[in-house]
């Protein structure tokens, strides 16, 4: 038996608001998209959905609202000046710094921010 990660999929509340956070990190998403109830794009070789919890509820046979962090998504910046630029731009943008820009024990520049349904997503180099 052959096994192979097909997607991975974060569920949000409003699709435009999620896919707006989304494309300042660099994902190509088409503007038509903002009104769909599922969407999925591929970013460097990995597929990314995104579905609204209405969608959600069909899926799971119904939704209880997540509590918690369920999940890391990291994002890997090319320099440490553009992980710290992209941090600045999304927190202006409104977007909730979890943690700032810093150097790790373990040799990474690593940033975490809130996207809009609240999951945590990394920053690295």
């Amino acid at each position: 038996m052959t096994v192979k990660l097909k997607r991975v999929a974060i569920f949000v509340e409003q699709m435009k608001r999620a896919l707006d956070f989304y494309r300042m990190l660099g994902l190509e998403i088409p503007e038509s998209a903002n009104e769909e109830h599922h969407v999925e794009v591929e970013h460097t070789g990995i597929r990314l959905a995104f579905g609204t919890w209405e969608s959600a509820q069909v899926v799971l046979d119904g939704w209880e609202e997540p509590v918690g962090y369920r999940i890391e998504l990291a994002f890997q910046f090319d320099s440490r000046e553009a992980l710290d630029e992209l941090y600045r731009q999304l927190t202006v943008h409104g977007y909730i710094g979890h943690r700032g820009p810093r150097d790790t024990p373990w040799g990474e520049r690593y940033a975490i921010v809130k996207d809009p349904d609240g999951n945590l997503i990394s920053l690295v180099v």
